[in-house]
């Protein structure tokens, strides 16, 4: 017994009631009845059960009125029961069975196989190429009325292109020799010949073909070199875009948000040999006075030095005493007085600022406030 289960739906089914052994068909559940007609040479009877789980059916069967029932010599099993037949034919004619749950006939029926036939899917193709197309040929099979389809395609196509004939010798045009190319084959029984209910044979196992030549494969030969360019290149356009982005977003941080210096580095010895202490370092290493004290919560208000304004002109000079910023009015009053006695010359010794018509002299610490 064969366990072979062909599935319900990639076949045609017949829905039949449950009827006796006249014929006539009883209320009552029915069998999903499945023929095959395979290439006239066997024939698979198949139902489903699922409405009798549990039980197993006989099949008895005969090719002519006159001939007595015989049993299924090769039941198809499924799930250990009893789900179809499979019997041996030689040529096209009508098949007579009945299908039997014990003693009672639960089916009664008659019909030409050749109406279910599938025929044998096509083998050994040969191929002639010339220049740009190429006429592939197999071995017809023993009847007429059948159609063969030849596909073909190439790695870089999404779909099979079809040629179809009457007979095995199709012609296909239009090809590239430099590529390389699928084919494969299939027959299917012609409908104004045997019906709606045929099957079209299985395709044959895959060709390849490329210059003339059988191939092994044509991955090998022509997509994985050109997978692995396409792949290389769009690596390196995603690490490329990565990295650009990355320095964009380096640029427009550094715009908004820029880096504060450290003032290590700004302003020496500050913290390795102050501590951090501002007016320690800056009197250090700037050379710049203390300022006084306060004594007694009142500041010192003394003149720091004195500088003489010399107009361009031949005019008396006039000195202009500078004080602290903080010192009162009172400093300003004191520094007022006849200033006929000065001499016409600065002071030897001490830089001179000019601001308009007027020079100014100051001594290496003073400042003025303008």
């Amino acid at each position: 017994m064969r366990h072979v289960f062909l599935p319900w739906a990639a076949a045609a089914v017949l829905l039949l009631g449950r009827a006796n052994a006249s014929g006539k068909t009883k209320p009552g559940s029915a069998l999903q009845l499945q023929v095959i007609n395979f290439n006239f040479e066997t024939v698979q009877v198949t139902w489903n059960s699922s409405a009798y789980a549990g039980i197993n059916f006989t099949f008895i069967y005969k090719f002519h009125t006159k001939e007595e029932y015989r049993p299924c010599p090769d039941y198809i099993l499924q799930h250990g029961y009893r789900a179809g037949c499979l019997l041996e034919v030689q040529r096209d004619g009508p098949l007579y069975f009945s299908i039997r749950n014990g003693t009672e006939p639960l089916l009664t029926k008659d019909l030409a196989i050749s109406t279910y036939l599938k025929p044998r899917s096509p083998g050994a193709l040969n191929f002639q190429w010339r220049e740009e197309a190429v006429t592939v040929t197999c071995s017809s099979l023993g009847y007429n009325d059948l159609q063969y389809e030849i596909q073909h395609k190439t790695v870089f196509d999404a779909e099979w292109q079809s040629t179809e004939a009457e007979t095995c010798n199709v012609t296909i045009d239009g090809l590239d020799t430099e590529k390389c190319y699928f084919f494969r084959a299939r027959v299917k029984a012609l409908e104004f010949a045997y019906g709606s209910e045929t099957y079209p044979s299985d395709w044959s196992e895959v060709t390849y073909q490329q210059r003339g030549e059988l191939r092994d494969s044509c991955w090998e030969n022509s997509l994985f070199p050109k997978f692995i360019l396409i792949a290389g290149m769009v690596s390196f356009l995603t690490v490329f875009l990565l990295l650009l982005s990355l320095w964009k977003l380096h640029r427009i941080k550094k715009v908004l948000m820029p880096s504060v210096p450290d003032p290590k580095f700004s302003f020496l010895g500050l913290f390795e040999s102050h501590q951090g202490n501002f007016q320690e370092w800056i009197k250090d290493t700037q050379n710049v006075a203390p300022l006084n004290k306060m004594e007694d919560g009142e500041l010192e208000c003394a003149p720091e030095d004195a500088v003489v304004v010399q107009p361009a002109e031949a005019e008396m000079p006039k000195t202009v005493l500078m004080t602290s910023p903080l010192c009162s009015q009172t400093g300003e009053e004191e520094a007022t007085g006849d200033f006929s006695q000065l001499p016409r010359q600065p002071p030897q010794g001490r830089g001179v600022v000019s601001l308009g018509d007027f020079t100014f002299v100051m001594s290496d610490h003073s400042y003025m406030m303008l």
